[in-house]
Parts: C-alpha cells; sequence; structure tokens
C-alpha cells in the first residue's frame, strides 16, 4: 500500500486563486470558500469532495479505496 498524500493544492474554478491544504485524513470535505473571491466551492457531479474536484490530489478516503468514499 502506498502512503495517503494529505497535501493539495485547491484552484478556485472562479478566479483562479490556489492554495496548498491540508485534506481531512478520514472524510471528505464538502464545502470549501476560496479566499481571495470567496466563491464557496462545492464537488462537482460524481465527485466526492471539493479535493476530488478542485485538488491536485484525491481525497484520502479515495486514495484509499478508488470509487468507494464517503460521498458516493
Amino acid at each position: 500500500m502506498s502512503e495517503i498524500i494529505l497535501d493539495s493544492v485547491l484552484t478556485c474554478p472562479a478566479c483562479g486563486h490556489m492554495k496548498w491544504e491540508t485534506m481531512p485524513e478520514d472524510a471528505c470535505q464538502w464545502h470549501y470558500e476560496c479566499e481571495s473571491c470567496h466563491t464557496m466551492l462545492r464537488p462537482k457531479a460524481g465527485d466526492c469532495c471539493v479535493f476530488c474536484s478542485y485538488g491536485t490530489v484525491a481525497c484520502p478516503p479515495m486514495q484509499e479505496a478508488p470509487g468507494f468514499c464517503c460521498g458516493t
């Protein structure tokens, strides 16, 4: 089993602002407010969380078991 990556860069689809964030290890994050334009990010259809939709790395639950997550 490979090591779980906990850091991801979220990119706001509204303004392009990028920020390093640490993901929760055992849960999905369904809301995230961009600190630049204050757009509230929510997962895209079919994704379990904002990290899977807008991050550089999938959330830890998806890394452990792709296709099986708390939101799916």
